[in-house]
């Protein structure tokens, strides 16, 4: 961590913070987003990451990322980029770590079927869910529900929001009316996401055998990584050439980000965190980065996201978390107590279920049907 004298003027410092819904004693051998970031590793919202989906299921193999993994990743990536720019380290790894605690089961497919299923009671977003879980869900203290994050942690984690949402979670949420931007910590673990999955997707892929090499030559910009591998390491292939290939991509993407970003703080030369607020986006890859980048988040999405094995297990994934839904909003009763709305109210009641299925990992979602609707299991 680098000390808060060592920070760029428009990091976001600790001891400046905007604070916590509930006011609490400064700790004295760590800062605030030190404390953040513990509190996160230990809810269990991070542990059930586990045995949630990222691309594969997770008994599909055990060498494939999980959302715990990717968390990780995304983690370490935004640290390194952080401390080259002078950012706040810990806020980053807080923000990295806790993005992803409210999805679904199955991955986006889980987000995408509950938010259908939800629709006349107001929805489902993970990004949502995750401030939901910091918030609300987690039971850990006697003097409040959930983790009583710092505020910019909070926000770093509400990634997307619409209008009518942002009006109802009040000022973590107001710079999506104001039309402002989040801490530049926040703008970096969002591209530290991106990078984290452009590069692990790939490996995922090609060790699943979804996709190949050849393939992949197709795209320009990994084509360029893949012949210097060549050129560097005459005859190299397998694993070890695909390492190396994906050390590159991250490297050229996290090199590059720096340089850009740099140039950009270095222009607009805010003097303090309300002036990065008022700025455009001043975390950013360059043009010719950003090209290349979609050119390969556009080949993942068609070759293996849209794979017809994987789409196999998104109809299955589909049916498991719509039944699950209509069964609990038809028969409440069969709901833990905690989950059974006793007022009656129905959107109290949906919100709950949301909360219970969203709250899974995939394999208990699996024996959770199960129980449900198959007469072998009790």
């Amino acid at each position: 961590m680098l000390p808060d004298e060592f920070l760029a003027p428009y990091a976001a410092h600790s001891a400046g913070g905007v604070g916590r819904r509930f006011e609490e004693t400064a700790h004295a051998s760590r800062s605030q987003f030190q404390r953040d970031r513990d509190r996160i590793i230990h809810s269990s919202a991070f542990r059930r990451l586990e045995y949630k989906t990222q691309v594969f299921l997770n008994h599909e193999g055990d060498l494939f990322r999980t959302r715990l993994t990717h968390s990780l990743e995304v983690a370490q990536i935004g640290r390194s980029l952080a401390r080259n720019l002078r950012l706040n380290e810990d806020l980053v790894e807080a923000i990295s770590l806790a993005h992803d605690l409210g999805h679904t089961p199955f991955g986006h497919v889980g987000q995408d079927v509950l938010n259908e299923c939800m629709q006349d009671h107001g929805g489902f977003e993970h990004n949502l869910q995750s401030l939901r879980v910091v918030d609300e869900l987690e039971e850990h203290y006697g003097a409040y529900n959930g983790l009583n994050l710092m505020f910019e942690t909070r926000e770093g984690i509400l990634k997307h929001c619409s209008l009518n949402n942002a009006r109802m979670l009040g000022p973590v949420a107001q710079r999506f009316i104001d039309r402002t931007q989040p801490s530049l910590e926040a703008q970096l673990t969002n591209l530290a996401d991106e990078i984290a999955y452009n590069s692990h997707d790939i490996d995922d892929g090609l060790r699943s055998g979804l996709i190949t090499i050849e393939q992949l030559e197709q795209v320009a910009f990994f084509e360029r990584l893949w012949r210097d591998v060549q050129q560097t390491f005459p005859g190299l292939s397998g694993r070890r050439a695909i390492y190396e290939t994906l050390r590159r991509l991250i490297t050229a993407l996290a090199d590059d980000l720096i340089v850009t970003s740099s140039a950009l703080l270095a222009d607009a030369a805010p003097k303090n965190l309300d002036e990065v607020r008022a700025s455009p986006p001043l975390i950013r890859f360059s043009d010719p980065m950003r090209k290349d980048a979609t050119e390969l988040k556009r080949f993942l999405r068609e070759n293996l996201y849209r794979h017809y094995k994987v789409n196999r297990m998104r109809v299955k994934a589909s049916r498991i978390v719509r039944e699950l839904y209509h069964a609990f909003m038809a028969e409440p009763v069969l709901l833990p107590p905690d989950y059974q709305e006793k007022s009656g109210d129905v959107g109290k009641q949906a919100r709950k279920i949301a909360d219970y299925i969203a709250g899974m990992t995939d394999r208990y979602a699996i024996r959770e049907h199960r129980r449900l609707f198959s007469l072998d299991e009790l």
